[in-house]
């Protein structure tokens, strides 16, 4: 039993001035409002009511006690009614991050059908490829794709992401078709690698024969946007890793081609990131869920189509 609990109990006692009268009014036993009663008169240290076997009358405390408890309730109520019409009138400035790729395709386009339906909120979009901290920079919530390095933080998975090798007809013709992992180690390629400040010595996990494995890649061309590496890719200077939803255009137009296709790289997922403070914010909650709802079947992308020959 809450607390709260004891509190209602006893101002219906109260008020009907009767044990058995508040448990019908409140649909629990005679037994149970007795008991809450002594635990609220426990805790407080008085009698709030005189007891006799035929009746019942509150005390100088219970009088007192009675107008305080009143109050209680009233903001408690108070305070329901206003999460309630926050619910369904969401307000306020909502701080979202989310990869460029992602937040580009995915995410910028469904902020105004958002804010169409929720006309009292603003979106704050801030889009980067690089790590976010949702504590240090006031964000409500991030998507992102990998794993997340802080625990401490609320992950909702939204799907497995398909990604594919990629570079341009005219890449493939210079320096020819790496077909295995092992292709890519070589020195006979040229990897274009998303990195940002702080980044650690980048690798490539893909998936072989004998389960996922990392190569360690290199290339003379690195940035920290991953739009930067498909135009790259695009003009021919190298392979990309990109997930299938953000090159899909370009993979349907032949622009570019799936290399390495016996050792792709395996599926990255997509979630958002979040605290737990700020996911008892509703308005995080339905950007959350009004997003996702519009953004599956987008990021579960049909096959790379036919590798390069």
């Amino acid at each position: 039993m809450s607390y709260l609990d004891n509190v209602r109990t006893f101002v219906r006692v109260y008020e009907l001035g009767s044990m058995s009268a508040a448990g019908r009014d409140l649909r629990v036993s005679p037994a149970v409002t007795s008991a809450r009663i002594s635990q609220l008169e426990d805790h407080l240290g008085v009698r709030l009511f005189q007891r006799t076997t035929r009746s019942l009358a509150p005390t100088e405390q219970g009088n007192a006690f009675y107008r305080g408890a009143t109050d209680i309730l009233a903001a408690v109520e108070s305070a329901e009614a206003q999460i309630m019409d926050i619910t369904e009138n969401p307000r306020g400035s909502l701080y979202v991050a989310a990869p460029l790729g992602v937040g580009r395709r995915l995410i910028a386009p469904r902020v105004p059908e958002f804010l169409a339906e929720y006309p009292q909120v603003s979106v704050r979009l801030r889009l980067t490829d690089r790590k976010v901290d949702l504590t240090t920079e006031g964000l409500d919530l991030a998507f992102f794709l990998g794993q997340p390095e802080d625990s401490n933080l609320r992950i909702r998975k939204i799907a497995d992401v398909e990604r594919v090798l990629c570079a341009a007809p005219d890449y493939i013709a210079a320096r020819g078709l790496p077909r295995q992992g092992e292709d890519l180690v070589s020195g006979a390629h040229e990897c274009l690698n998303l990195r940002f400040p702080g980044a650690t010595e980048f690798q490539w996990r893909l998936a072989t024969p004998e389960g996922p494995k990392r190569f360690r890649v290199s290339g003379r061309y690195e940035s920290d946007d991953g739009d930067v590496l498909t135009d790259w890719a695009l003009a021919g200077h190298g392979i990309a890793m990109k997930p299938v939803f953000e090159i899909a255009e370009h993979l349907a137009s032949g622009a570019l081609v799936p290399v390495v296709t016996e050792t792709p790289p395996e599926p990255i997922q997509m979630a958002c990131l979040y605290t737990h403070r700020r996911g008892q914010d509703p308005k995080t909650r339905l950007f959350m869920d009004f997003v996702i709802a519009r953004i599956g079947d987008l990021i579960r992308a049909p096959g790379a189509g036919a590798p390069a020959t």
